[in-house]
């Protein structure tokens, strides 16, 4: 889903994503003292994010979103807008964990450069909607289950014509860490592994990306913090 952050597994998003707040560690931050509930908007330790508010965020203005080969790599697809959309389940006292429901994550402006592929026709994070937490600490975890788990499915034209490639998480689930400071959350090199789909499609595809501002669109899209 914080002060708000062959080929993709799309997550997102996460994202995604994703459903997800803003954060650093409520340790690290001077303000978490002052927090009522996890979730808080306009500032953290404000005003508690009610139940059924919907959190919204995009990338973090000139990043993208990455599908890469390896860890370290940049052979693989990368997007340059992708957003996630959560529903507040619970907040309650903090320290603790609230919890979401991812119910949107989207992947668009993508390109592609893996050997033999052309183009990327679409990116779907599939099955949703996705169990969402969010820490006290920070901690961002989607999570799938047995009949519905974490997966992407990514479409791409080819020479030879259109491949689809699915993906799905070793762990059916997603870990990324919401930052205060930036109001954004964050997924780094998060593994999918190929379902399905021919040689063209990686073995394992690695998911990053930042969104940021994370905000609670219910509430006029005002900042929201992890405390």
């Amino acid at each position: 889903m914080p002060r708000y952050g062959k080929i993709g597994g799309g997550l997102v998003a996460l994202a995604l994503l994703t459903g997800l707040l803003a954060g650093t560690p409520a340790s690290a931050d001077p303000s978490a003292a002052l927090a009522g509930n996890v979730l808080t908007y306009p500032t953290a330790g404000g005003t508690a994010v009610a139940v059924n508010d919907v959190i919204q965020a995009s990338l973090k203005t000139g990043t993208n979103a990455t599908f890469y080969n390896s860890t370290s790599g940049t052979t693989g697809i990368k997007c340059g807008a992708s957003s996630f959309s959560a529903k507040v389940l619970t907040n309650p006292t903090a320290p603790g964990t609230a919890t979401e429901s991812l119910t949107a994550q989207s992947f668009g402006t993508c390109t592609t450069n893996v050997f033999g592929t052309t183009g990327v026709q679409s990116i779907a994070l599939n099955n949703l909607p996705y169990a969402t937490s969010v820490t006290s600490a920070g901690v961002v975890t989607i999570s799938g289950t047995t009949a519905a788990p974490v997966q992407s499915t990514v479409v791409l034209n080819s020479l030879l014509g259109t491949i689809t490639c699915v993906y799905r998480t070793s762990t059916n689930s997603l870990t990324g860490v919401a930052a205060n400071a930036t109001n954004s959350i964050t997924f780094t090199n998060q593994p999918f592994t190929k379902f399905s789909g021919p040689s063209l499609c990686f073995g394992t595809a690695y998911f990053s990306a930042t969104y940021s501002p994370v905000r609670d669109s219910t509430k006029g899209n005002a900042a929201v913090y992890v405390n």
